[in-house]
């Protein structure tokens, strides 16, 4: 057996199969890891570069270290398995090389001299490792999202294209209607059931508005006007009147009479149809069903519609997805109305949110008042 005291690096080179075959003993290989045969190389790599620093410690190999541990953490990406792995060879091959150096009969001051110059390799290596790794991940998980949601918008796009086509198609038989409607209760003032055929036009109008609003083609031939918002709510309480009679709610308002908003006052019509016909769904089977609509100024100039409802909490865990396109907690639904909403709301330089309890559920929107 050759004995060398007097150079560790010799030594090493020396141990080198030994110290390779150990470790590839004791590392921890995925066996999903598609890349599982390059693992070997990137020790033997290592081991090379380690060595040239301790023979001669200068910049440049550690810029070499820099590089392999770049290659390294590509490869860790590609691979997709678990940097834990990864980061435990890394370890298990410190631990082997400073067992080996420690049994040397070489004066101290020499180890330790030596210890330090590998400490600072396998830190750095390290570092620059599961840096590079981190930074790679993240860019991966960045354009995930990119694609994601393209792929999301690309889809809202295409659902505009086609319902604004749909709705178009049913709107006017529907307009047909309601004009028959209209000249059977002139012509027959004392037909039956002629209010409620209009008001079932009138739901299904509103419902089909929903999907226009995706579209956006009408909001944007239409010119925002000036309007009452006390005069445009007594219009949706007396159109959903039946529903609220139907469904026994107790009513308590308090709207400021004086309020003028700017904007498109269908769409506001539309916000607060959705809003209420939803707490009247909430409240189906409370006992003592309340919805409580306050609507006032306040001293910035914004004008704050808070509409509150006594049914079941919202669990806290949706409270942040109910204005998400498509998410819905009901059996039967589009999922689009509150994405409406705030689409709405948003483009009226306004705000919509929501907050719930096993109190009282509010949803709070707030505009800028028209001076």
């Amino acid at each position: 057996m050759l004995e060398i005291k007097d150079s560790v690096a010799d030594f090493l080179v020396y141990k080198k199969q030994e110290l390779l075959e150990e470790w590839n003993q004791k590392i921890i290989v995925s066996q999903q890891d598609p890349l599982q045969e390059i693992i070997p190389l990137n020790g033997h790599s290592m081991f090379e570069l380690f060595i040239k620093m301790l023979r001669d410690p200068h910049e440049e190999y550690m810029n070499e270290i820099k590089l392999l541990a770049f290659k390294i953490a590509a490869e860790r990406v590609e691979a997709n398995v678990n940097i834990g792995d990864f980061i435990y060879n890394v370890c298990i091959g410190r631990t082997l090389v400073f067992n080996k150096i420690v049994a040397l009969d070489v004066y101290k001051p020499h180890i330790q001299n030596h210890i330090k110059i590998l400490n600072d390799c396998f830190d750095h290596f390290l570092h620059h490792s599961a840096s590079h790794y981190t930074e790679l991940r993240n860019s991966v998980i960045i354009k995930q999202n990119q694609v994601i949601n393209q792929t999301h918008q690309d889809r809202l796009t295409l659902l505009g294209q086609m319902t604004s086509s749909f709705v178009h198609e049913v709107r006017n038989p529907l307009t047909s209607i309601k004009g028959f409607v209209q000249l059977l209760r002139s012509e027959y003032p004392d037909l039956k059931y002629l209010d409620i055929i209009g008001n079932e036009v009138d739901q299904l109008n509103f419902r089909i508005s929903q999907f226009l609003m995706l579209s956006k083609k009408e909001s944007v031939e239409k010119e925002k006007k000036v309007f009452l918002f006390k005069n445009l709510f007594d219009e949706v309480i007396d159109f959903l009147y039946p529903s609220i009679v139907d469904s026994n709610v107790h009513i308590r308002q308090d709207v400021d009479p004086n309020v003028q908003l700017l904007g498109l006052s269908d769409e506001i019509r539309q916000v607060l149809l959705n809003i209420i016909l939803n707490a009247l769904d909430a409240l189906s089977g409370v006992k003592q069903p309340l919805l409580t609509i306050n609507a006032f100024q306040n001293d910035n100039q914004q004008f704050i519609i808070n509409l509150s409802n006594n049914g079941a909490e919202i669990p806290k865990s949706q409270i942040n997805v109910i204005f998400e396109p498509f998410y819905t907690s009901k059996k039967v639904g589009t999922g689009l109305g509150l994405f409406v909403c705030k689409e709405i709301i948003s483009k009226h330089s306004g705000t919509l949110t929501c907050t719930s309890s096993e109190a009282m559920t509010t949803f709070t929107i707030t505009l800028p008042v028209h001076q």
